[in-house]
């Protein structure tokens, strides 16, 4: 008798590709957070002006900070951190930002860096946490911030001050909107006239009602998307107490008010300070991640009940029937499976330790490239789904602006990206792929191959940085830099794209023999043909691709789009989003023209007047 083993369900397959996007302990990491946003309170609001969205971001977090049984424990944990962001992003961007805030950089912050404080104000949103590091006058070089703390020996404290307006604090939110403010500020520690670097500070803002004495707080103009009491903040000779530095190894007042540091370098003082940064970056790349895959879903779910006139009067077909519609999606989906794999192996990688700045090298790279492609499948996904998409109650719109912010915050991504280039440039080189046998170019229909020539790409790039930069002049860094730049960029969107390839690799072999495994495949080859036929004369000239192969490409990308295609729905699936988030996107539901019949809906107006149920 011959044993025969089941083939997994539809159902286990979706299982299965949920385990790859969201990690193996999906339910345990990811469960608290999505049945968090299935409920009441993060349901889509009706219609409301700016200042109601804000105070609703507010009573949002005090429902979610009274669902923690710890907060300290979710600060200190970067994973649970992540997945906060990858579920909030899609439904609250303003709530994810000030959550963010208060959890990982605030109150993160005041955990790693020890001290017998008491965090009960700040763990039941008594006061709200925020962070204040960039200024006017200094963002990506933040380590040049001018905002001074001047240790005052017969207080035996600081004095905070803002030297002129390029140095008041800019972006952070310090507003008294949600309830009193404390800030962990950046500032210069000065002890009699020596300037020991940038350090970290423990400061009330606000009161429920307004700024204390000596804190200058003013709000912005108002951002692009969700609202935020976005504000510039600045302080007139403000006096705090020797524990509002958080000090440690890196720096601290002594007891006879000397100040004493086991690091030498001021920068590497500020960036143990500001180390909190690196989990923000993750974080940041979450969020991108979850916003990105909950567009993609109501793309696909859109374009499937969305009806058009079939050729030449035939019968009425979804427009996610045509090539020309389901292409860009099926390319969108491969994108995402790889951002969310790059996601979790920058993020495990970071979490176990041990590789140090190659590590956080990795997260800023996976934080500029996800974030990046993030905005280019939300805007096709917007697209996709025509004018619909562009009314706010649909919820896309405001992704849209949205990650714009993941773009900028915590590092903007050209300033990571070059400052992992100049890292990686004047590293060994990359090795390639190895040659396959016979030293001829390999095939296509073989992954590893694929890898292998991805990572030939990062190479290449890198080689020509170095060919650049050695021909320009020597003793003169700028010039060097600019002539290498270009290229060593793309050389860090290529060492992206091959740890992508590389983590699609891992997954693919993880999964049992069955229908996931052949969709991740198909997956994983269409996201590396893609590339690959992009950057196919470099490869051509480096003879590691025929020309017949070069030629064919066009038709191997063609031929993974339609398998994609024909499963997207399923694959949608996989990304788990909760029916009452999707419930909250008209678009998504087969019966969205309904709701434009619905008299009572909230959008509804009249010439600037609601219209009454009984006037239409």
């Amino acid at each position: 008798m011959t044993a025969t083993i089941d083939s997994p369900s539809a159902e286990q397959s979706t299982d299965l590709l949920t385990g790859v996007l969201l990690g193996d302990n999906f339910r345990r990491e990811h469960g608290f957070w999505q049945r968090l946003i299935s409920t009441e309170p993060f349901r889509r609001p009706d219609r409301r002006t700016a200042e109601e969205r804000l105070a609703l971001t507010y009573e949002r977090l005090r429902v979610l900070n009274d669902c923690l049984d710890s907060g300290a424990r979710l600060a200190a944990d970067p994973r649970a951190l992540a997945a906060l962001h990858e579920w909030l992003g899609p439904v609250d961007p303003a709530l994810t930002t000030v959550a963010g805030i208060h959890y990982s950089l605030f109150l993160g912050s005041l955990l790693d860096h020890g001290g017998d404080r008491d965090l009960s104000d700040f763990l039941r949103l008594r006061r709200i946490g925020t962070f204040l590091c960039t200024e006017v006058a200094h963002g990506n070089d933040a380590a040049a911030v001018e905002t001074t703390a001047e240790y005052d020996r017969e207080r035996d404290g600081f004095v905070l001050r803002t030297p002129h307006a390029g140095a008041q604090k800019f972006m952070p939110n310090t507003s008294p909107a949600g309830g009193p403010k404390t800030g962990l500020v950046a500032a210069r520690l000065l002890v009699d006239g020596a300037d020991h670097g940038v350090f970290l500070f423990l400061v009330p803002l606000t009161d429920a009602v307004q700024a204390l004495p000596g804190v200058r707080v003013r709000r912005l103009p108002t951002r692009t998307g969700s609202p935020v009491d976005h504000c510039l903040t600045s302080f007139d000779r403000v006096f705090v107490g020797r524990a509002a530095l958080l000090g440690g190894d890196h720096g601290r007042i002594g007891a006879d008010g000397e100040f004493s540091s086991a690091i030498d370098n001021r920068r590497r003082r500020f960036l143990a300070s500001i180390a909190r940064v690196t989990a923000g970056k993750i974080s940041m790349t979450a969020c991108a991640v979850g916003c990105a895959r909950a567009t993609l879903a109501v793309a696909v779910r859109y374009g499937g009940h969305r009806y058009i006139s079939g050729p030449r009067g035939s019968r009425r077909l979804p427009v996610i029937a045509h090539r020309s519609h389901h292409g860009p999606l099926a390319s969108a989906m491969a994108t995402v499976f790889a951002m969310s794999l790059l996601h979790r192996r920058a993020l495990d990688r970071w979490e176990r330790g041990g590789e140090g700045e190659e590590a956080e090298r990795l997260v800023a790279v996976a934080k500029g490239w996800i974030t990046w492609q993030a905005r280019s499948v939300i805007v096709e996904c917007r697209e996709r789904c025509g004018a619909q998409a562009l009314l706010e109650n649909n919820g896309m719109s405001e992704l849209v602006t949205g990650v714009e912010g993941a773009i900028t915050a915590e590092g903007d991504n050209l300033a990571i990206h070059a400052k992992a280039a100049a890292e990686m440039l004047f590293a060994a080189a990359p090795a390639g792929p190895e040659s396959s046998p016979g030293g001829g170019p390999g095939d296509l229909d073989d992954p590893d191959f694929l890898g292998r020539l991805l990572a030939e790409l990062e190479r290449i790039w890198f080689g020509r940085a170095r060919e650049r930069m050695g021909l320009a002049p020597h003793g003169d860094p700028l010039a060097r830099w600019n002539a290498a730049s270009g290229p060593a960029l793309r050389g860090v969107e290529a060492h992206a794209h091959r740890q992508a390839a590389e983590a699609y690799a891992e997954a693919v072999t993880a999964l049992p023999e069955g229908p996931a495994r052949d969709r991740l495949g198909e997956l994983q080859r269409l996201f590396a043909l893609d590339r690959i036929a992009r950057a196919s004369g470099d490869l051509l000239a480096a003879g590691l691709l025929t020309g017949e192969q070069v030629n064919g490409l066009p038709d191997r990308v063609e031929e993974l789009i339609t398998a994609v295609a024909a499963h997207l729905p399923d694959l949608a699936e996989s990304f788990a989003l909760p029916p009452e988030l999707l419930a909250d996107w008209p678009i998504a539901g087969a019966d969205y023209v309904d709701a434009y019949d619905d008299p009572g809906a909230a959008w509804q107006t009249d010439g600037g007047r609601a219209t009454a149920p009984g006037e239409r």
